[in-house]
């Protein structure tokens, strides 16, 4: 059965939908739909050229280094009930250092666990409810860390209702009461195949003493061409 059809029979029952059903449509091996995409991570006049390729049951995401002028690439390896980031390092794939998840990509405000987006792979969410996200309706998803490093103790995350898209994320740290670290708002979304993925995504840094933003990057998408970009991977 199709994950729409999943959800609109949840719906009909008054239930609110299953977390993974409402996430499947929002992770990157659904919305790539066998499409690779590249563009640009871009703060002030900061231009970082970025690709995400779907080679098979990965996702290898890359980025031009300011520093050494070379890609840098990591990946994610899609297991039927869990997931993997792993990175090379001295010629052999090695599993991703939790204490490098938090670290800021070329200085902007993402992060490399923002770029691979994994809290969209933590397990046990619990849809809480539905609301709207620049007037859009969305489901609401609440996510708990499992515990594999990373800067989120608690991240929320929006779905639109119907494209099954992306369009809002808000990761916490672990205080009581939580604090808000990051916000991902999609501003433009795009179709690839018979999908919807991300267009463009504003990414706000917060201070969370004072819940005031302390900085500002995008992550910009272009749309892909006949047959896939091609890139260094």
């Amino acid at each position: 059965m199709m994950i729409s059809a999943v959800l609109m029979g949840q719906v009909a029952m008054g239930q609110n939908p299953a977390a993974d059903d409402v996430l499947a449509t929002a992770r990157y091996v659904a919305t790539l739909q066998h499409q690779n995409l590249t563009g640009n991570i871009r703060k002030g006049n900061q231009k970082i050229p970025v690709g995400l390729y779907l080679m098979g049951e990965k996702i290898q995401f890359t980025f031009l280094s300011s520093k050494s002028g070379k890609w840098e690439p990591f990946e994610m390896r899609l297991k039927e009930d869990h997931y993997d980031l792993l990175e090379k390092k001295d010629g052999k794939t090695v599993q991703f250092p939790d204490s490098k998840l938090g670290q800021a990509i070329e200085g902007t405000d993402l992060s490399y666990e923002d770029l691979a987006m994994h809290f969209l792979y933590w397990p046990n969410g619990t849809v809480v409810g539905s609301e709207k996200v620049k007037g859009q309706d969305c489901w609401k998803v609440r996510l708990r860390n499992p515990g594999k490093g990373g800067r989120y103790t608690l991240v929320y995350v929006w779905v639109h209702k119907k494209a099954g898209a992306l369009m809002q994320v808000v990761g916490y740290n672990g205080e009581s009461p939580a604090k808000a670290l990051k916000q991902f708002l999609v501003n433009e979304i795009m179709k690839v195949g018979d999908a919807y993925t991300l267009r463009e995504m504003r990414v706000s840094s917060f201070d969370p003493q004072t819940n005031t933003t302390v900085g500002l990057t995008y992550v910009e998408f272009d749309k892909p061409k006949a047959g896939g970009p091609q890139g260094v991977r």
